[in-house]
């Protein structure tokens, strides 16, 4: 694994699956909320974040995580590993509020520091409600296109991203990470 891309609804962990794997694989994490906001969440113009997001998966290793629709296709052509968390609403709807209520006022470290934490705003959370029915079929058949070509793993509990993490790491101490993984599509 050498361009991994984490994907997924948020609240789901993503962030948080970057730095674990990037400590596990020795690879640089780049957290794409960081890039694309600016602060007090200014959006780039969409050239500018097009130019941005093509340096990025030029690179020769990382670690992505987020979203980011109308760059996903191209971030996933670039990627050797896609990994897609699939949790529960209800586990991302409670991380949110959780890093709202925890973070309020700050800014997080996956984020630009002029991006303050607030609690979520109507919006957001209805588009974490509406992740599995709008989002999600569509990044499933997105995902069903490369599975020939590239490692798929879908993770869709906390257990399962445990499982994932503690066979990874038992591969490298074992000397190779090529092995199988739990959630491998």
């Amino acid at each position: 694994m050498r361009k991994v891309s984490i994907i997924g609804c948020g609240g789901a962990g993503k962030s948080t699956l970057a730095v674990e794997l990037g400590s596990l694989l020795n690879l640089p994490v780049i957290h794409l909320d960081s890039v694309f906001w600016g602060p007090d969440w200014e959006r780039p113009p969409p050239e500018e974040w097009q130019r941005r997001h093509r340096e990025l998966i030029a690179r020769e290793s990382w670690i992505m995580d987020g979203n980011y629709g109308g760059t996903m296709k191209e971030r996933i052509a670039a990627s050797d590993t896609v990994i897609l968390l699939a949790l529960s609403r209800f586990t991302c709807l409670f991380r949110v509020f959780k890093r709202g209520f925890k973070g309020r006022g700050r800014s997080r470290p996956d984020l630009h520091p002029g991006c303050i934490e607030k609690l979520p705003d109507r919006e957001f959370l209805e588009w974490i409600w509406d992740y599995p029915k709008t989002r999600l079929p569509g990044v499933l058949q997105l995902l069903e296109g490369v599975m020939n070509e590239k490692r798929v793993v879908i993770l869709r509990s906390n257990a399962d991203v445990a499982r994932f993490l503690d066979t990874l790491e038992r591969d490298r101490t074992q000397g190779s990470t090529q092995k199988s993984c739990p959630g491998t599509a």
